[in-house]
């Protein structure tokens, strides 16, 4: 063997070399602090639980003995160093904290980087010095009814959560005050709101995180002295009972809804009383909600630069954009983001381009790992905040808070870098790329029309290995059971929507016969097409499945998948096992055509009527139809920027989703729908029409906002119609297009909401458009 093959073969070996901590101590120093026994507690607790191994804390360790060593430093705030090396034949990891916090994220990122299994604690040989690039780095932990499994852990459980929080970085959790706009009870509550939240209080002060409460002003008349007075009253009661708050936060709206200058005068003295029992909270506050003429009445007061208002919040339903209100807004404010990771629909950054299948089964507050569309989210806003605190109705959203905490940290980070560590610290080392990609792969297989998205089957295939080799210990895991039950719902949800859209065109297809056959005959081979159980064996065991995950799930970590089964508080919160069988095509609105049709007193009309749905989607010669909702049939929509460059959709066209399914008789076409947020116009543009030729157009106007009207102009200038209320119930409306309007081939369409509504933002929402050639 030549000298230089021996000489690679050393480099390897030493490359490969890995520290043994299987025998350490863990070092506090004399008379350590809480915090630091706090920090080595969570050390030895952490390693134990994955190793089976119970590292010792001492004040001191024998020089010959392998020791992870605490010690304070000084340098940036929250930051922290850590070292490791092999002195005298010993494994020595020496984590150096700037403060209390940078000492547990420092003992957080070591615990990240062992590599830890039964009877095994190893580590690299590493040198790190790091500290946070974003101030304020935090999540929000509602202990209340409406969420889909806060509302039912217990105090170890949220020790258990806030630790893991904390371990990566996280400096910051917000807590709900004992009213806001939920049930005044839960039947899943271990105890009490106000004593929950004392506990949760008193837990994230052992762990240097600071503590924020979203303090919604619930009444309904601030300019009342008598109401303010009881406000003062029942808010002192949270301030003197908490242990540590370091934060109030009071959104403008969603819920309560007061004028800007009653909300901030409230504030005022509600801060004045917060000093009381925390000399240094500060008060801050967002105009969520806020119309138009409210903004101006806020930008009016912030001009006044009230000193008592330490900043502002950018949340949900904010009808301007946040580089906007950072430029209205004095720069002495930092502004604190509170973006929404937990919704997929009717949300502030709702999943882009996702399917009404997923829409109307998973739902609303699905289990929802989006790494790299956070990541967008996150880089899009982050330049112009002092950090965020995340808005959560629950661990359905548990990726997402880390990849965001990952972020937070280093705004530069590799999302496929946070989220092995992510794996390699919950799932164990061996799984920290599978699980990292498998995580990667349920964002995908949320993205575009899930028919043609084959990925789905390889995602529960990588799943399904990952699960039949699992310990019994991973398999009682909660954020594996997590992606197993999205892996086996997503191939289902699938599997069926092949099987339903196949069967509802079998039954079209029996349509089509009407003439030959008669009508009663057609429609009655229809329904029994339709009504026909044709999901195959394979497919049925993937619903099994499901069901035994959500019942794990229940048991682990107490999600609430099902209100029959567990007590959700309603389906659109994250109870989606009600919604696995939701139907996926337009059965339930084709039967109840075919009841309208048989009360038809004579054979012609039936026909007619049979025609107009065998036909609903042809234009006609000439003519163009667009589903807007369907991504596979909306040719002349507009996008926009698109998702990339326009995550809160401000600018672009989004796929957004009615109050009713399927299920409840409506089109699928009528589900979903094009629309815009607040002031933004959903457009359509038309090419290369005849200009000799005159149109009209038919459109459905459905969505979840049907009391806002909706506005349509062609060209920029030519109303087709003022605005008008959505017809009720749901069907198709005509409106001639000027002459004009088409003579230069080209025609783009506009629809608007009335400006400055604020609220939700939601309202231009378009289903289908039919432009039609009138006949010479």
């Amino acid at each position: 063997m030549s000298s230089q093959r021996v000489l690679l073969l050393f480099l390897f070996a030493l490359s490969c070399y890995a520290l043994d901590f299987r025998n350490a101590v863990i070092v506090t120093g004399e008379n350590p602090p809480a915090r630091a026994k706090k920090t080595a507690t969570m050390i030895a607790e952490e390693i134990e639980k994955r190793t089976q191994l119970r590292l010792k804390v001492v004040t001191q360790a024998a020089a010959t003995r392998a020791a992870i060593v605490l010690a304070k430093g000084s340098g940036v705030a929250e930051g922290f160093s850590v070292a490791t090396s092999a002195q005298g034949g010993r494994a020595v990891a020496t984590v150096t904290g700037n403060d209390d916090r940078g000492l547990v994220f420092g003992a957080g990122y070591l615990l990240r980087q062992f590599r830890m299994e039964r009877q095994k604690l190893e580590l690299d040989e590493m040198s790190v010095r790091t500290a946070p690039k974003t101030q304020v780095r935090g999540h929000q932990l509602g202990y209340r009814p409406k969420t889909n499994s806060y509302d039912a852990w217990s105090v170890p459980m949220w020790d258990q959560y806030i630790r893991e929080l904390a371990i990566f970085g996280n400096n910051t959790i917000e807590l709900i005050p004992p009213r806001s706009d939920d049930d005044d009870d839960s039947p899943h509550f271990p105890l009490p709101k106000i004593e929950m939240r004392e506990e949760m209080s008193r837990i994230a002060d052992e762990y240097a995180v600071d503590v924020s409460i979203w303090y919604p002003a619930m009444d309904k008349d601030y300019s009342d002295p008598k109401t303010v007075e009881f406000a003062l009253k029942e808010w002192e009661e949270v301030y003197r009972r908490l242990p540590r708050i370091d934060v109030i936060f009071v959104p403008g709206g969603d819920p309560g809804h007061t004028q800007p200058k009653y909300l901030m005068a409230l504030l005022e003295k509600q801060t004045q009383l917060l000093h009381k029992y925390h000399p240094k909270a500060q008060m801050w506050m967002s105009p969520q909600s806020f119309s138009k003429e409210w903004m101006e009445e806020f930008f009016g007061i912030m001009q006044g630069e009230p000193k008592w208002l330490s900043g502002i919040v950018f949340g949900p339903q904010n009808m301007y954009p946040l580089p906007y209100m950072r430029n209205r807004i004095p720069k002495r404010y930092p502004i604190r983001f509170y973006p929404d990771i937990t919704h997929s629909l009717h949300a502030q950054f709702p999943a882009q381009s996702w399917d009404w299948a997923y829409a109307s089964t998973e739902g609303r507050e699905g289990i929802n790992p989006r790494p790299l569309g956070e990541a967008v989210i996150f880089r899009t806003y982050n330049k112009y905040t002092n950090g965020f605190v995340t808005y959560s109705e629950g661990c359905n959203d548990d990726v997402n808070k880390f990849v965001w905490s990952g972020l937070g940290w280093d705004p530069d980070a590799n999302v496929k870098g946070i989220l092995l560590e992510y794996s390699r610290f919950f799932f164990g080392h061996h799984l920290a790329d599978p699980m990292a990609q498998g995580l990667l792969a349920l964002e995908r297989n949320w993205i575009g029309p899930l028919t043609g998205n084959g990925g789905v089957e390889t995602t529960l295939g990588q799943f399904r290995e990952m699960e039949r080799t699992a310990t019994p210990q991973l398999r009682l895991n909660w954020r594996f059971q997590q992606a197993l039950y999205r892996a086996y719902y997503d191939a289902f949800l699938r599997a069926r929507l092949l099987v339903e859209t196949a069967q509802e065109q079998q039954a079209m297809g029996e349509l089509v016969q009407a003439q030959m056959r008669g009508s009663l005959s057609a429609m009655e081979a229809a329904e029994r097409v339709l009504d026909a159980d044709m999901l195959p064996a394979n497919v049925r065991e993937l619903r099994q499945r499901v069901f035994e995950l959500a019942e794990a799930l229940f048991q682990s970590i107490r999600m609430q998948l099902s209100v029959s089964k567990y007590r959700a508080i309603a389906i659109r919160r994250g109870a989606n096992l009600d919604g696995v069988d939701y139907s996926l095509n337009n059965r339930f609105w084709l039967k109840g055509r075919f009841a309208g049709i048989r009360a038809a007193s004579n054979e012609t009309d039936r026909l007619k009527m049979l025609d107009e749905i065998v036909n609903w989607t042809n234009p006609g010669p000439g003519g163009f139809y667009d589903d807007l909702g369907n991504m596979l049939a909306q040719p002349h929509l507009v996008i926009g920027d698109g998702f990339e460059k326009d995550p809160d959709f401000l600018r672009s066209a989004l796929m957004g989703f009615g109050s009713r399914t399927p299920q409840d008789g409506w089109r699928t076409s009528w589900y979903n729908h094009a629309e815009t947020m607040y002031d933004g116009k959903v457009r359509m543009r038309y090419t290369d029409l005849d200009p000799k030729a005159r149109y009209r157009l038919r459109v459905v106007y459905a969505g979840d906002q049907p009391g806002i009207p909706i506005k349509l102009v062609a060209n920029g200038s030519q109303q087709i119609h003022d605005y008008i209320r959505k017809p009720a119930p749901i069907a198709p409306v005509e409106f001639d297009v000027p002459a004009e309007a088409t003579r230069g081939g080209t025609l783009e369409l506009e629809w608007t909401r009335p400006p400055g509504l604020g609220g939700a933002g939601r309202g231009a929402q378009v289903s289908e458009v039919w432009l039609v050639r009138n006949k010479m």
